[in-house]
């Protein structure tokens, strides 16, 4: 059929060098780019699984990085550990030379004086050991401020590590624990022996005082500031009035709360207002003494021991020895955390590795491939052209039936 208003060869060669010029677009984005999915449309299921390598890829580097920073921290603790090792072996060393009797009260009194300075550095070391800015040795480190540290090392939701670093402090606090019942309008007594005004000030630092009220606790820190105001003589009372403080944030300004000491009797007692709204969940008719509850550091056998004698060196030597095997116990559990982090590190760079491998193979552009496929689109494009410029000559051939 020979017509002039439609041109079907020029139609089918047009239809060609469009679909052609497609696909050879693609090739020179893939050769450009390095990938070969570079929208959806080039790969719907490989668009897909590649994502999902991607966030397994990130989350495994990630967590290599944390398994690092988690061997750095534990590491940080493991250094202290090993100077406090070191301290406790000069400290028995000391005990055992003042278990000799040719030493007398005056050169005991002169190993004594290295041996709490020992002993002061042991617990300086405990409180003031940091890593990021974090207390790591006080028993307060981690997310949950119990001394528990947990390490993300995987790239999914609860792949965790765990150790418990150590309380490498020597001091012991007590916490007051008033019953959860409740308080009356009348009296609540807690026992308070441990704070006696015959202790020496610098005992008090760093010792907390710990109640529960109504469900609410209630914490007051005792400050090196109470014990230069206070002195010995009314340090109790300064307490006193930081627990009397504390109630009042926890329940409300507005209430009226008495707090008193007894120095002969050891205790403190606590009057709320029942009156304030703050207080509508106390109960009345419970009352009760709460016992203190000694929260020691892992050291604490040590706390209080000295050589200013033959047998408080002896007794020296004993909680020395017990301190030594509970500081091996907690560096032999850092350094096989520490072995483990390792391997951990190692097999998810292994993984890593492998996982950006199989992305790989999904995403990225075979060279050898795509340069093969854009030859052939060039020389499908040429031949296009070429045949297109045929068919609109065609038409020019009916001429001749008209001439």
């Amino acid at each position: 059929m020979t017509v002039i208003n439609t041109n079907t060869g020029s139609l089918y060669a047009q239809q060609s060098m469009n679909t052609n010029s497609r696909s050879l677009a693609t090739v020179m984005q893939q050769l450009s780019t390095g990938k070969r999915i570079n929208n959806a449309v080039d790969d719907v299921a490989g668009l897909a699984i590649s994502t999902r390598l991607t966030s397994q890829i990130k989350g495994l580097n990630q967590a290599v990085r944390n398994a690092n920073d988690a061997i750095s921290l534990i590491q940080t603790a493991e250094g202290s550990t090993e100077q406090v090792t070191n301290m406790l072996q000069r400290m028995r060393e000391l005990a055992v030379q003042s278990s000799n009797d040719t030493n007398n009260d005056k050169d005991r009194g002169f190993l004594n004086g290295e041996f709490q300075q020992l002993k002061a550095e042991i617990n300086r070391i405990g409180q003031n050991t940091q890593w990021n800015g974090s207390n790591i040795l006080d028993g307060t480190g981690g997310n949950s401020v119990d001394g528990k540290f947990s390490f993300q090392i995987g790239a999914n939701s609860q792949q965790t590590i765990s150790i418990e670093l150590p309380n490498m402090q020597t001091s012991v606090s007590s916490g007051l624990t008033l019953p959860d019942a409740g308080v009356t309008a009348g009296v609540a007594t807690m026992d308070f022996t441990a704070y006696d005004a015959s202790t020496t000030p610098s005992d008090y630092v760093g010792v907390t005082v710990q109640a529960t009220v109504a469900g609410k606790a209630v914490q007051y820190q005792i400050t090196q500031t109470d014990v230069d105001n206070a002195g010995t003589t009314n340090l109790s009372d300064a307490i006193a009035g930081g627990i009397e403080t504390k109630l009042k944030a926890a329940f409300g300004s507005t209430g009226s709360y008495v707090v008193t000491h007894n120095a002969s009797a050891g205790t403190l007692t606590v009057d709320p207002d029942t009156t304030n709204t703050g207080l509508a969940a106390l109960t009345n008719g419970a009352t009760g003494t709460a016992k203190a509850t000694e929260i020691e550091g892992n050291l604490s056998s040590i706390g209080h021991s000295d050589v200013t004698s033959a047998s408080t060196a002896y007794d020296a030597l004993q909680s020395i020895d017990s301190a030594l095997q509970t500081v091996n116990a907690k560096r032999s559990n850092m350094g096989a955390l520490i072995s483990r982090l390792q391997f951990a590190s190692d097999n998810l760079s292994n993984v890593a590795a492998k996982a950006t491998e199989s992305r790989s193979r999904i995403e990225d552009t075979d060279y050898s491939i795509a340069t093969t496929e854009l030859a052939k689109r060039n020389i499908i494009q040429q031949a296009a052209q070429a045949m297109l410029a045929q068919a609109n000559q065609a038409p020019q051939m009916v001429l001749q039936l008209l001439k």
